[in-house]
């Protein structure tokens, strides 16, 4: 792959990664809840789902689920069914009134890494965007005269790295909301409009068609 065209590469992924989207918001979120650590964490779950999406990409299967209405459609409605089931649980989530000395820490018990990634990865895996960008993104860099294995790992590993730098933007981001955090009140507060972006991620999913999904 040649160096220019790596460069442009790299430029066109860190700005998908940046876009605002489900994934993001969780980074946000759980950064603001859990502390950044913990949105890292949950960030595994989101690199295991591209990596997966970049290795069907790369076998060849990507372009017939991209093709394919049936699978657009399932992976579409079950992704957003998802989000709003997020959105609802993260509204009505139960906050610990009597924290005591405890501080903010003891307002929200922490899921743990395991929850934390998988809600991650069911979010990312749920989003036929993902699959339609990786089919329609990879392809305008590769060099037919070159390698087309090798040229494919050299971009799946750029966007991977591009991603996790992203995800841990976002984390840092939310770990500064963390600080604010002071009171139950503070915590509800920040579930309803968690809650609330995610419900209305998961409608705009559950609206969005083949071919705005393309663009």
């Amino acid at each position: 792959m040649q160096f220019d065209t790596w460069l442009l590469f790299a430029g066109a992924a860190i700005a998908l990664a940046m876009a605002p989207g489900p994934n993001n918001l969780l980074a946000i979120f759980n950064g603001a809840r859990y502390g950044v650590s913990s949105a890292a964490v949950g960030g595994i779950g989101r690199v295991v789902a591209f990596v997966l999406m970049i290795a069907v990409t790369a076998a060849g299967l990507g372009v017939v689920l991209a093709a394919s209405e049936t699978a657009f459609l399932i992976i579409k409605w079950g992704g957003a069914v998802y989000l709003v089931w997020l959105g609802i649980k993260s509204w009505f989530a139960k906050v610990n009134e009597d924290t005591g000395d405890l501080g903010q820490a003891a307002l929200m018990v922490n899921p743990g890494p395991f929850k934390l990634a998988k809600t991650e990865f069911l979010t990312a895996i749920g989003n036929p965007k993902a699959i339609l960008i990786f089919t329609a993104f990879f392809p305008q860099f590769l060099d037919p005269a070159e390698a087309y294995g090798q040229q494919f790992l050299i971009m799946g590993v750029t966007f991977i790295t591009m991603e996790v730098s992203v995800l841990l933007g976002y984390g840092l981001l939310g770990g500064q909301v963390k600080g604010l955090i002071k009171s139950a009140r503070h915590m509800r507060i920040l579930n309803r409009i968690s809650g609330t972006l995610l419900v209305g991620a998961g409608v705009l999913l559950a609206l969005t068609d083949r071919s705005r999904t393309a663009a």
